[in-house]
């Protein structure tokens, strides 16, 4: 299975998750998505990680964003996980986590990465848009957590630049001034952006 890349159409499956069994596509609707991998139940690393995604599902919902975590053990396995990290972490699972005992998922989205580890998943993270295409990507080793207020900023940026013709600078943040794309032209930036001046 060849690696997905940026604007691929995020394949379609079906989940068999902590909530129910769904098909991908369909439960995403029109929203847009996050689906991350974690390489097994119970890991501590994990734990906290799933931990802080649901105290953040606030900030996820503002970003009309659903979220769905991935492991390849089973549905009992991950049920008594959740009661663990409710536990841990102080908080409340509040998305599905997919099944994934087969690695069908794993494999069909190359989170299996056989020189890192060939049974286990890395720490993938795939965004998705409403039109179901891959717009962002990251891969981490097992070993390192996710910082998903990055995630939120990549979201943010993603956002704003899929519905106006600007780029994001560096350590850009939702309000910071940003860049008029390079393909809109001075008179064109002068009509749409009436306001700003093209340094």
């Amino acid at each position: 299975m060849a690696a997905l890349k940026l604007g691929d159409t995020a394949p379609n499956f079906l989940a068999k998750t902590t909530e129910g069994e769904f098909m991908f596509h369909e439960w995403l609707g029109e929203k847009w998505g996050v689906i991350f991998s974690h390489p097994a139940d119970f890991t501590p690393v994990c734990t906290t990680e799933l931990g802080m995604v649901s105290k953040l599902k606030d900030e996820f919902d503002k970003r009309n964003v659903k979220v769905i975590g991935l492991s390849v053990d089973d549905l009992e396995s991950h049920n008594e996980w959740i009661k663990d990290i409710n536990e841990t972490q102080n908080t409340t699972m509040n998305f599905p986590m997919i099944a994934d005992e087969d690695k069908y998922v794993a494999n069909l989205y190359d989170m299996i990465h056989p020189n890192a580890d060939d049974k286990l998943t890395v720490r993938s993270v795939f965004v998705i848009g409403p039109d179901k295409k891959i717009k962002l990507t990251l891969t981490y080793p097992a070993s390192t957590g996710r910082d998903f207020y990055e995630i939120l900023r990549a979201i943010d940026s993603l956002q704003l630049t899929t519905n106006y013709s600007v780029a994001t600078p560096v350590n850009w943040k939702d309000g910071d001034d940003c860049i008029i794309s390079n393909s809109i032209n001075d008179e064109d930036a002068a009509k749409k952006f009436p306001r700003v001046s093209r340094q």
